[in-house]
């Protein structure tokens, strides 16, 4: 009751055309106290999405947060509706490569009634991509064939209830744009056969508004460049491809002072942001996204906002000292703001003992 009343007087505070803040939280209380929780409105479910995205201090991103499109299917609670509406987000995501923030939220925790669970980081994932090998064995286990291929698309993992076993399915080709990458410079970095796919639909984290817990709540913006050519492909515990890279360019690995690392990390990453412009796929590049993102924290800071930052996140992995959000402090997370997109565990497998 006091996470709804901070949202019900957040909501009204921004939104002063609404109802009295009085009025909906009397209402409110009658339904908690006939059923033990209360529905949002559609308004007050777009806004809190919104504000979520605007709360996520890992994010640097946030300039476009009142540009989500939010897909309310708060009434879907079916596995194979959740699986089906989920490839249609990425459908809509993807817009031809124009890519949309989008978020779909399908129906909340109810008291003894757990709503269903997305299993995995994103809906999209690579079965070979190291982090994703719990999920691939788990897919293994309950009957999937596949897996055996370089960038093969894993299944979507769906439980009707937490500590469940999860259901599976195919992730339509058509609800999948991916990028063959390329390089501007070096005809031979298309022989490597990478590629990455365009939507970061992010599906692991339970969006919280107003005391209600909204556990699959697939959301998405657009790829910075450096999430994929530094982190994805580059980290030694993913797909770590600066060796490969490096060979290609025949820079001198011998010493640590060639800075080979360096450079093969700048060629993979102006390869990733080359292949995405040259196929219509929206992208960013971290310099921009820098600047954009000091456009973010003014303007919160003008609305007499906070703009919670983990400094970690917001650099970028490339250059950092080069980017404008490296120079500056910012206001510190809180863990407790609210509304917010958590990190949630997974209880499934359940723990043996």
């Amino acid at each position: 009751m006091r996470e709804a009343a901070a949202f019900v007087r957040q909501f009204a505070q921004e939104n002063p055309d609404s109802a009295r803040p009085e009025q909906r939280f009397a209402e409110i209380a009658a339904d908690v106290a006939a059923y033990g929780s209360y529905e949002h409105t559609p308004e007050e479910l777009a806004f809190g999405a919104r504000v979520a995205w605007r709360n996520a201090d890992r994010c640097i991103g946030r300039l476009y947060w009142n540009n989500l499109t939010v897909r309310d299917l708060r009434h879907l609670e079916h596995p194979d509706d959740i699986a089906q509406h989920c490839f249609e987000h990425l459908r809509t995501a993807t817009n031809g490569g124009r890519i949309r923030p989008v978020i779909t939220v399908f129906a909340p925790d109810r008291p003894g009634r757990p709503a269903p669970r997305l299993l995995g980081e994103q809906l999209v994932r690579y079965a070979d991509d190291p982090r994703s090998a719990s999920r691939a064995r788990l897919a293994a286990d309950l009957g999937w064939k596949g897996g055996r291929e370089r960038f093969e698309v894993l299944p979507l993992l769906v439980q009707a209830a937490p500590e469940q076993a999860p259901q599976f399915y195919e992730v339509p080709e058509d609800a999948v744009l991916e990028v063959p990458l390329t390089h501007p410079h070096h005809p031979g970095f298309a022989a490597l056969g990478l590629r990455w796919y365009a939507v970061p639909a992010v599906s692991d984290m339970t969006l919280e508004i107003g005391g209600i817990s909204y556990p699959a709540a697939p959301f998405n913006g657009w790829y910075m460049g450096t999430e994929i050519g530094s982190r994805n492909l580059g980290d030694t515990e993913r797909y770590n491809l600066l060796p490969a890279v490096a060979d290609l360019f025949g820079l001198d690995t011998g010493s640590e002072r060639t800075l080979w690392r360096d450079r093969a990390l700048v060629e993979l990453n102006l390869a990733v942001l080359h292949s995405f412009e040259r196929t219509g796929v929206t992208i960013a590049d971290h310099h921009t996204e820098s600047t954009r993102f000091l456009t973010h924290v003014e303007r919160e800071h003008a609305r007499g906002r906070g703009c919670p930052v983990d400094w970690s996140w917001i650099v970028p992995p490339l250059s950092g000292s080069a980017t404008a959000v490296f120079h500056r402090y910012y206001d510190a997370p809180d863990e407790n703001l609210r509304p917010a997109f958590v990190h949630r565990r997974s209880v499934w497998p359940a723990p043996v003992g």
